[in-house]
């Protein structure tokens, strides 16, 4: 089978609405193999080491996604 993951851009969400930004995140880590959020590992596209970190994270070649 295929792995699936989602790469986000996002930020540590302190505002009154952050339950719902919570709640869909939970939501798609049922879908999902891997949810990697950028705030919390430290890196954003466009830089080219968020997508070395996923790959590494996925056990996957750039060959392979």
């Amino acid at each position: 089978g295929f792995k699936t993951c989602v790469l986000t851009n996002n930020w540590v969400d302190d505002s009154d609405g952050r339950s719902a930004a919570a709640a869909l995140l939970e939501r798609l880590r049922r879908h999902f193999d891997l949810v990697l959020e950028s705030c919390r590992i430290g890196m954003c596209q466009p830089d080219p080491g968020i997508c070395s970190y996923a790959l590494e994270a996925l056990q996957a070649q750039p060959q392979e996604v």
